[in-house]
């Protein structure tokens, strides 16, 4: 857990060592909290055994004189094993948006930085972020450890840049946090179609990033953007767990704090004038979640905000809400004529999300044969069950002699 990470960074000054010790921790919290039960400070435990295998690996590199430095300067003088497991100190302090910016260290490509900040701090597994960054897993796991090494090799102190530096690293920050959120949503994979406790991390780092940097318009659109996402959560699936479409979820289930509150957020950085892509995403999810009814939802204006957002940010998957806009405000042919400009550009040709995208827009123009067939090739793609239950649902029942009301695609995070 990141948290931990960042109290033993702090203490140590070695971040790679300081992961591979909560690891360990979390392996002994595996193997013992079953049998023993889980213990009332359960960071505080990691925290203490985590310290122990940092101690035992500095002693058995003594002889070599960083090591010898480290343990002199930075443990202990009384040799203690650990901190009592409810050392305020220790487990109060949270250094998790500290160890974000770490990650995010300027030595590093942008690709490499994101990839070990979604591995040390957004808990993604090395197979999620291969199949982000769409590369095999071992290239993946290579390029974590290279970027550790070299974040050990740079002697930068655990503590969080100054201003100057901190923007160089901000925007590489604010991505990773919106891919942690997205994976949190929408689970590229697995037997469930979210992971709660992803999204709600990520809400909670970007609360921090927003009081850290309160007039930074990205920062706060960032945060407006997931709330008014999130604040759809709870009418996102049925009881079984199977997506329910946006235009088919029960309104009232919606969190309206959070609404009214990624509301505010976003009309007060809208009016301070430099708009990013952040804010834009989050315009568009207000204008969802300020409709009553599906029915009432201001599809124009939505596509407006995407045509601003593709010019600014050169990315199919805005190009396809973008089709998919088009075709709720102009009919369905318009938006399956922009999808065959975005099949020919290649860069999302088997993707699930292209093919759902067009089986919903054929699906509305009365091509059932074709939309069945898209139905069938995006769910032989995901590697999310929930999703692949649906997308064969929807196939099925478009087999069947009476046709379904039409439906329309739920938009992404």
């Amino acid at each position: 857990m990141p948290q931990v990470v960042g109290v033993l960074t702090r203490r140590f000054g070695d971040f790679a060592a300081a992961e591979d010790a909560v690891q360990e921790a979390l392996i002994d919290a595996a193997a013992q909290w079953p049998a023993e039960g889980v213990p009332a400070n359960p960071r505080g435990w990691l925290i203490q055994v985590a310290y122990r295998r940092m101690i035992e690996q500095l002693r058995s590199e003594q002889a070599r004189r960083s090591r010898e430095e480290l343990v002199a300067t930075q443990a202990p003088s009384d040799r203690r094993t650990a901190p009592a497991a409810d050392d305020t100190y220790e487990t109060d302090r949270d250094d998790t948006l500290t160890t974000l910016f770490l990650c995010c260290h300027p030595a590093l490509t942008p690709a490499s930085a994101i990839a070990l900040t979604l591995r040390s701090v957004g808990g993604l597994t090395t197979a999620e972020i291969a199949r982000a960054f769409l590369v095999p897993e071992p290239t993946m796991a290579q390029r974590i450890s290279r970027a550790k090494q070299r974040i050990k090799a740079s002697g930068v102190p655990f503590r969080m840049p100054a201003p100057p530096e901190r923007a160089r690293r901000l925007g590489s920050v604010l991505h990773v946090l919106y891919l942690v959120f997205n994976e949190g949503y929408a689970s590229s994979a697995g037997p469930d179609l979210q992971r709660v406790e992803l999204s709600r991390e990520a809400i909670r780092l970007a609360r921090m990033a927003h009081g850290l940097l309160p007039d930074d318009c990205e920062v706060a659109g960032l945060l407006a953007l997931m709330l008014l996402t999130d604040a759809r959560r709870p009418a996102r699936t049925d009881p079984g767990g199977t997506p329910i479409p946006l235009a088919e979820q029960d309104r009232s289930l919606w969190d309206g704090e959070a609404v009214t509150e990624g509301i505010a957020l976003i009309t007060a950085t809208l009016s301070k004038g430099a708009v990013g892509p952040y804010q834009l995403q989050a315009a568009i999810a207000a204008v969802h979640d300020e409709a009553a009814t599906a029915e009432e939802t201001d599809w124009p204006q939505i596509l407006a905000l995407y045509g601003l957002l593709e010019r600014m940010s050169d990315n199919p998957m805005v190009s396809l809400n973008r089709a998919v806009a088009a075709a709720m405000a102009h009919g369905p042919a318009t938006g399956l004529d922009m999808l065959k400009a975005l099949d020919a550009d290649g860069r999302l040709t088997g993707h699930h999300r292209f093919h759902t995208a067009r089986a919903h827009l054929l699906e509305m123009a009365g091509d059932r044969r074709a939309a069945v067939e898209d139905y069938r090739a995006a769910a032989s793609r995901t590697t999310s069950a929930p999703e692949r239950d649906y997308l064969t649902t929807r196939a099925a029942r478009l087999t069947a002699p009476e046709r379904p009301e039409r439906t329309t695609p739920e938009q992404p995070a």
